[in-house]
Parts: structure tokens; C-alpha cells; sequence
């Protein structure tokens, strides 16, 4: 399911070095709200949804925020920054915690819909603390990211909600796809 592509899945471009921001930066390389604590609950969600479209769905967002994990150790490493580990900007490390274990389909959606929102609140506090241009075109980018999937995992909880046929919810699918059509 899951492939690597040698290429970035948004540009990372840095003017100057600045490794007190990238020491921010860490908090979404293994912090609370970090795209690993993203793909981590996705793919657990993933393994625990009935639904298989919802599963493709999911997956698919999984292996975007890996993707965006990625730009972000790349733009940590462009700015001077520590070496990464999965630790927040403090050094506090990583834990399970981070990842929701709801079993219910509506809950699980709900707490993604939920991590992206603060995921999307973060990348808008670290917006403004960079006068990098590059830096702000790939925040800007990841933020408008995280609205897309916040959009689909909501669009998915109606449909369940709704009991809607199949082929519903195949059309996420069709829209995620489109989404990155868009880049």
C-alpha cells in the first residue's frame, strides 16, 4: 500500500539558517499535534475501520502526513535545527498518548477531524513566527492541507451518519485525489 517517491511532496525552501525555529519546527516532527502523532492515529484508526473506503481514505491521508513529516525534517535540517527525534520543541518525548484508540467509526473520525484543527492552529502560530518566505509558502501549504483532510473526515461522519450507500463513500476518495490534482 504504502511507496516512497524520492521527491519532496511540497518544495522546502530556506533563505537563512535559523535553528531556534527549527527547534519550533519539532513540535510537528514528534510533538502532540505532529504529522507522526497524525499518521500514527490514522493508520491505527485504519486497522479498527469496517468501512473500506473510509480504510483507503485514511490510509491515503496516513501516507500524505509521512510525507509531510518528511518536508518537515527537511526544513529542520535547512535551518541549523537539532537533530531530529521524535520529541516535541521542549525534548519531551513522543508517547502514545498522543494517539486517539476510539473504536466507534463516528469517534474516530471525530478525533481526526479534531487533530487536524489543532494541527492546522499550530502551522497558523508558526506562520507568523518566520519571516522566511520559502518557510511560509510551506507552512501555508501544509496548513491548507490539513483543511482538506479536516473536510474529508467530516464528509465521512455525515455519510455514516446518514447511512449512505457505497459509492458515497468512494466519491472521498475521488475527492482526495482531486485535491492533490490541485497542487
Amino acid at each position: 500500500m504504502f511507496g516512497y517517491s524520492k521527491s519532496l511532496f511540497y518544495p522546502v525552501h530556506v533563505q537563512l539558517r535559523d535553528p531556534v525555529f527549527g527547534q519550533v519546527l519539532l513540535e510537528h516532527y514528534g510533538g502532540k499535534d505532529s504529522e507522526y502523532s497524525a499518521a500514527s492515529q490514522y493508520l491505527n484508526h485504519r486497522s479498527n475501520m469496517r468501512n473500506r473506503h473510509l480504510r483507503d481514505l485514511l490510509g491515503l491521508i496516513a501516507a500524505e502526513e509521512m510525507g509531510h513529516m518528511e518536508m518537515i525534517a527537511v526544513a529542520i535540517n535547512k535551518l541549523g535545527g537539532p537533530p531530529l527525534c521524535y520529541v516535541n520543541s521542549q525534548g519531551i518525548p513522543w508517547n502514545m498518548s498522543y494517539v486517539d484508540q476510539s473504536l466507534d467509526p463516528i469517534a474516530m473520525l471525530q478525533a481526526d477531524v479534531e487533530a487536524e484543527v489543532r494541527a492546522r492552529i499550530l502551522y497558523n502560530q508558526h506562520f507568523t513566527m518566520t519571516n522566511d518566505p520559502g518557510l511560509k509558502k510551506m507552512i501555508s501549504f501544509l496548513g491548507s492541507r490539513e483543511d482538506v483532510h479536516k473536510h474529508l473526515f467530516q464528509k465521512a461522519q455525515a455519510l455514516i451518519q446518514h447511512s449512505a450507500p457505497a459509492e458515497q463513500f468512494n466519491e472521498l476518495i475521488v475527492e482526495y485525489k482531486l485535491s492533490l490534482q490541485k497542487l
